[in-house]
C-alpha cells in the first residue's frame, strides 16, 4: 500500500510537471478554430500550419541561430575565465577562502533591473548596441559567478599530489589548469557550460533591452513579439516554444549521466 501511494504522488508530481509543456504541445498542433474553441478541447487537430509559419515566414530560423551564436561564446568564454578563477581560489587557505567565495557570490546577488541602466549606458558607449559581444558581455558576466562556485566546489576535492606532481613533471600554472585540473574535472566543467547555455539561451530581459534590431534578436525576445495587433496567435506562440526548447531538450538527455555527475561531484567528498 505504502509503495502504490509513492507511485501516485511520482505520477502526480510528474503531471505536474510535464502537464503545462503538453498543454503546448497540443495548443501547436491545433488550428486556430480549436484553439479558441470554449470549452478548451484537449485533443488536437495535428494543424501543422503553425510549424511552417514559425519556421519558414517569422524568421525563427535566423532568431535561433542569433541564440546559438550568444549562447555558445557565452558558455566558452564563461567556463575559460571560470577555471582560471576557480583554480587559485581553489588553492587558497580556508582564512580567506570564504570571504573570496563570498564576494564572487554577493556580485550575482543584484536584480538585472538595478543594473540595467549602467550596462545600456556602457554598451551605448562603446557601440555595442545591437551587436553580439554587446549581449554577451552581460551574459558572461552574470554568470560567471555560479560558473566559479560550481568549479572551485569540484577543485577543492583534487588532491594536492595531483598538482604536486605536475609541478615535479615541469608543469607551469597554466599548464597545470589546462592540462591536468581541467580534463579531471571534466563533469564539472561540462555541468557548468550546460548550465551557462542554458541561461543564455533562455535569457529576455538583456535581449530585449540590447538588441532592439529584429535582425539580431534572440529566441526569446522573437516569441515576445509573435502578438499581433488585433489578435494572440496561440498556435504559432505554441510551436515556437516547442521548436525552442528542443535543442535543449536534446542537450540534456543525451549528458544527463554527466550532469548528474557534474552536480554531485562538487558536494560529496
Amino acid at each position: 500500500m505504502r509503495r502504490l501511494w509513492t507511485v501516485l504522488v511520482l505520477i502526480a508530481v510528474l503531471l505536474f510537471c510535464l502537464g503545462p509543456v503538453l498543454w503546448i504541445l497540443s495548443t501547436s498542433l491545433k488550428s486556430p478554430g480549436l484553439v479558441s474553441r470554449r470549452p478548451p478541447s484537449l485533443l488536437p487537430d495535428l494543424y501543422w500550419d503553425s510549424y511552417r509559419m514559425v519556421l519558414q515566414e517569422r524568421g525563427f530560423l535566423r532568431s535561433m541561430g542569433n541564440s546559438l551564436l550568444v549562447s555558445s561564446v557565452t558558455t566558452l568564454f564563461t567556463v575559460a575565465i571560470g577555471v582560471l578563477a576557480a583554480y587559485p581560489l581553489s588553492r587558497m587557505s580556508g582564512r580567506w577562502r570564504g570571504p573570496a567565495l563570498g564576494l564572487v557570490l554577493a556580485a550575482s546577488m543584484f536584480p538585472q533591473v538595478s543594473i540595467a541602466g549602467a550596462v545600456y549606458r556602457m554598451l551605448m558607449s562603446l557601440g555595442l548596441l545591437n551587436t553580439f559581444p554587446g549581449l554577451i558581455l552581460p551574459y558572461t558576466g552574470l554568470m560567471l559567478p555560479l560558473a566559479i562556485w560550481m568549479l572551485t566546489s569540484f577543485f577543492r576535492r583534487l588532491p594536492p599530489e595531483l598538482e604536486e606532481a605536475a609541478v615535479m613533471d615541469g608543469c607551469g600554472p597554466w599548464t597545470t589548469v589546462w592540462r591536468v585540473f581541467a580534463p579531471v574535472a571534466a563533469p564539472a566543467v561540462l555541468t557548468t557550460a550546460i548550465l551557462v547555455f542554458i541561461y543564455a539561451w533562455n535569457e529576455f530581459f538583456f535581449a530585449l533591452l540590447i538588441m532592439t534590431n529584429p535582425v539580431m534578436q534572440t529566441v526569446p525576445v522573437a516569441i515576445a513579439k509573435f502578438p499581433g495587433q488585433y489578435r494572440v496567435p496561440w498556435s504559432e506562440l505554441s510551436a515556437a516554444a516547442i521548436v525552442a526548447v528542443l535543442p535543449l531538450v536534446a542537450m540534456v538527455l543525451l549528458l544527463q549521466r554527466r550532469i548528474v555527475s557534474g552536480l554531485s561531484s562538487g558536494t560529496t567528498r
